[in-house]
Formats: structure tokens, sequence, C-alpha cells
């Protein structure tokens, strides 16, 4: 019986051409024919192809009479796998540079637009502050993904600049690179070994890291993302979440200035999300920045202290979470039998928008409502609230008033308030879509 190739070791060159091929040196174990799992060559270097094509931090090269190598670069797959992960060395004695202004990304007018006319994304102006959890929020099909491939050098962009950790993007990444841990859209794993032996690949191709500690820092990694019962597991036997949670621990095996996450929920059931969002936060306690994409609003609303808004390849808004949730106003709700009585009354006094539920009835209220706080504290027309005036009138609103009209008409009130407006209200508010459709 034939007994499948050895794995071998290989060191290899390639070259970059305008044509967008990737061009990197590394150190790449591959199976001759056939290769043993797709992409089962893990390289680090500091490649990144000049357009479109395979770029990527690190492909392994193909050096003459090795066995063919295929894919898996140790930092990135090639764009249009629908996989990758940039796993980056850490080389903290390099550094990249300050930062813009307390700022670990800066983009002016970041454009890309692929062959075809396809418009991915457009001018983006963003701007990450240094300690920051920052979700990169919008529906899929948005231009997230676009956006940090051309962040971590994997792809140029058409036009403007990016700059990462205070250096211009992509031709400081042989220095911005080692200090940033990014998990993109998917990790891609050898199959072939163990969740344990994945990680000692890849850090086995970071020239910098200290094999002496290399067992312990991959010990601390699994414990950290819940697979330590599960290291010894053959990848390919892994879940779809068991490989997110992978990928995490190998954007995590050294400390990184910049974490860059993109779904990093996708494919976890609800405990693994939460326990996922707890290892974010713990991250950026330590002092790590943290970008994280999503298309989930509830994610972003829990874990993030800023944000910006992504709608078909242009940034819609950008801040604290706080205030973009803050400029989306609340809807009035008022519980009660007597839903058709309620709803005449709301209409006379100028809410609109009315919504009818179970015994409830929300709606917007008139134009010109001044916010409530959410602690009952009076608002800043003093504790009697705005000036009178007819209803509907802006400034005229004041919920007091209101709850008063609706007992006067004989409405049974058994529970009146503002709603807090979440995120989703301002995504709304703000480009008039839900997350259900892709740009």
């Amino acid at each position: 019986m034939k007994q499948p190739p050895a794995a071998r070791s290989t060191t290899g060159t390639g070259t970059g051409d305008d044509a967008g091929n990737a061009s990197g040196t590394g150190t790449g174990t591959g199976a001759s024919e056939p290769p043993a799992e797709p992409g089962n060559a893990s390289a680090t270097g500091t490649a990144a192809g000049p357009a479109t094509g395979a770029a990527a931090t690190g492909a392994a090269g193909q050096s003459p009479g090795a066995p063919r190598t295929s894919g898996a670069p140790g930092t990135a797959a090639a764009p249009g796998s629908g996989h990758a992960m940039a796993e980056t060395a850490a080389n903290t004695a390099g550094g990249a540079g300050g930062a813009d202004g307390g700022s670990v990304i800066v983009t002016r007018g970041l454009t890309k637009r692929f062959r075809g006319g396809q418009l991915a994304v457009d001018g983006l102006d963003l701007t990450v502050p240094a300690g920051s959890v920052f979700g990169f929020l919008g529906p899929n099909g948005s231009g997230k993904t676009t956006t940090i491939r051309m962040l971590l050098g994997l792809i140029r962009p058409t036009s403007g600049t990016a700059r990462v950790l205070g250096a211009a993007m992509p031709g400081a990444a042989r220095r911005v690179l080692p200090q940033v841990g990014a998990l993109i859209e998917g990790p891609a794993l050898y199959g072939f070994l163990s969740g344990r032996d994945n990680l000692r690949r890849l850090d086995a191709a970071d020239p910098d890291a200290d094999p002496r500690t290399r067992d312990a820092r991959i010990a601390a990694a699994l414990e950290r993302v819940g697979l330590a019962a599960a290291g010894s597991k053959k990848a390919r036997a892994y879940s779809l979440g068991m490989k997110q949670r992978l990928g995490l621990a190998a954007a995590l095996l050294r400390p990184r200035r910049l974490l860059v996450l993109d779904e990093p929920t996708n494919g976890l059931d609800p405990q693994g999300m939460r326990e996922i969002r707890a290892l974010v936060r713990e991250v950026a306690e330590d002092g790590t920045t943290v970008f994280l994409s999503s298309h989930l609003l509830d994610e972003i609303e829990q874990v993030c202290t800023h944000a910006a808004v992504m709608a078909r390849g242009r940034l819609v808004v950008q801040g604290p979470v706080a205030e973009l949730a803050a400029g989306a106003r609340g809807r009035l709700s008022v519980t009660t039998p007597d839903t058709a009585d309620a709803v005449r009354v709301l209409k006379e006094h100028g809410v609109t928008n009315l919504v009818v539920t179970d015994g409830r009835v929300t709606g917007e209220p008139p134009a010109g409502s001044p916010p409530r706080p959410r602690n009952g504290a009076p608002g800043p027309e003093g504790p009697d609230g705005p000036a009178e005036g007819p209803p509907g009138q802006a400034g005229a609103f004041d919920p007091a008033d209101l709850n008063a009209a609706l007992v006067r008409d004989g409405v049974r009130v058994r529970g009146f308030g503002l709603e807090r407006a979440s995120l989703e209200d301002a995504f709304v508010a703000l480009t008039g879509e839900g997350f259900d459709v892709a740009g």
C-alpha cells in the first residue's frame, strides 16, 4: 500500500508584480501530490501583493526542487478564499512609531474599487482611539472586511490613505503587523493537526517567539478561549465555533497593541458569544485596542466603547456608543387595555408612528420633545418641564401632561414611559434600513 508523502520543510522566496501576485519569504511545510489538506503550508514573511490577488504578510514561497505547497499563508489566506487568519508574529522590539494624536487607526479618503467597477469602500475617514473597543458596524456586504484587509495590507486601496499604529499601510506592514493580532472572517487551519499543534506551527513561524515559553503560552491561550480540553483534537473535527476560538487563541499567543477581529462570534452559541465578549473586555483592560467588526447590533452595544456605522461602502457616523444611541429618540410606550382610546388621545397630542401590540401602544414622541434622563431627574427646562403650548407643538411635549390627558379621557393606564433608544434605533434612523439588507 502506497504511503502518503511525508511533510517537508521548505524555504522559498516569491516576488510581487502589478497583477497583485504576493511575494514572501517564509518557511513552509507541505506535502507533495496530493496535499494533505488545503492550505497546509505555514510561513511568515513581509510581502503584500501590489494590487488584487493573493496578497498576504508571510505567503509561503516556492523554492526550486521543493514539494509543492499550497495556500495557507502564515498570517492570512488569499482574498477570495472566504477564510483568512491574519495572525502576525509579535515583535515588540521593532516598534511601529507613535499613534496619530492618540489614535491607533486613521484613514482618510480610503477607497477600494474592484475590477468590474464594484465600489466596495467609498472615501472612508475613520479614527480609532487608542485603548478603545471600537465596533465596526454594518450589514453584510457593507465594506467592513474589505476595509480591514486594506488596514492590514492584504489588499491595496484604490485611493486614500490608512495609518495603523502611526505608520502608513501597506508600506509599513513589516514594522506594524508584528504588533497586531487579527482574525479575519474565519481561521485557515491545518485540519490534519491538533488545535495545539496548529498553534505550535504558527508560533514556530514567528522568528521572535521564544521557543522556551512556547508550550506555556499555547496552554494559556487555549485556556483563555475555552479550548484547553480540546487542544489535542484534530482541527478538522472542530465545529465552526471551536475554529473561531482557535483563531482567537492564535491572535493572542503574544501581547498585542492592536487586536482586529472580524465577526469573532460567528458560529458560536449564546454561551460562547458571552465568553468571547468577556474575553474582548479582558483584553481591552490589559491595554490592547480592539477593533471589532460585526453586523450584530447587540454585540457592539454590549462590548464596545466606540463605534462606526457603515452602509453600502460609506461611513455613516462614528463616535462613542452612548452618544450614537443617544442621538436616536426613544419611543413612547403606554400599557393599557383601552388601546383604541389611547391611540386617539396620543394622536391628538402629536404622537406619530403608533403601533398597537397586545395591550400596549408605542409611538414617536412629538418633534422637539426634550430628552428625559433615565434616572427621572428633571430636564433642562427645570422640574416643571417645558413651557405649555398646543398639542404637537415643538417644545410643548411633557410626558406627565400626556399621561394626565390619557387618564382624563378615561384611558386606564397601567404603564407609561419613554423607552431608551438602542443602537439599532440609531442605525435605522441614520440609514433607513435594517440589518437584513446587504450593501
